[in-house]
């Protein structure tokens, strides 16, 4: 029985069959476009090599309505976004996951993120509608360049291949644990960062 005022749960094993991934950003501004460009690079690989069914590719400039719409009724919710930090190294990655009702923490990638309100906002607002993602996975790309124009920085570039492959292993991964019916989410109250350098950067 649904309780008042939810909306209807679709069943788990329905859920879990689908993933998104969602690219924030802004093409005409520079580095600020990695999260488009990786989307991209993701349609064109998938061409090639196809990646897991019900795999939704999108690219968003991080309305969180737009947020909800895209990853309703998901199980898995990769988000990548430029990133800017006080002593910025172009190219170096942060990659943040948590389970359902999982926030940004003052120290997650929302806080220097160029659309980390909106990310913030659509996480919050997802989680009092129950239209939150199931498990996310937020991609944070440090940038250097976030002024108008077209092009990214060179070493925002040349990230973006590594960082297209860590994204294919989530879903990758992501799928096989739920088509052996595995918990394929942490607790709602955990969360975990990681960060790995540019190509030829030390992390």
């Amino acid at each position: 029985m649904t309780r008042p005022g939810r909306r209807p749960v679709r069943p788990s094993a329905d859920r879990a069959r689908r993933a998104a991934v969602i690219g924030i950003g802004n093409e005409f501004r520079r580095d600020d476009a990695v999260g488009w460009a990786a989307v991209g690079l993701l349609r064109e690989r998938n061409q090639r090599r196809a990646l897991p069914p019900d795999t939704v590719l999108a690219q968003c400039d991080g309305d969180p309505g737009r947020l909800l719409e895209l990853w309703q009724d998901t199980g898995l919710v990769v988000v990548v976004d430029a990133c800017t930090r006080p002593s910025p190294r172009p190219g170096r990655t942060h990659r943040w996951y948590g389970g359902p009702g999982a926030a940004l923490g003052p120290s997650g990638p929302g806080r220097h993120s160029t659309h980390g309100l909106g990310l913030s906002e659509a996480l919050r607002l997802g989680a009092a509608l129950d239209r939150g993602p199931g498990r996310l996975v937020v991609y944070g790309v440090e940038g250097a360049d976030h002024s108008w124009g077209l092009g990214m920085t060179p070493a925002v570039a040349a990230a973006l291949p590594r960082l297209v492959r860590r994204i294919e292993a989530d879903l990758v991964g992501y799928r096989t644990a739920a088509a052996r019916a595995r918990p394929v989410t942490v607790r709602p109250a955990a969360t975990r960062r990681a960060a790995f350098g540019a190509p030829g950067a030390r992390a």
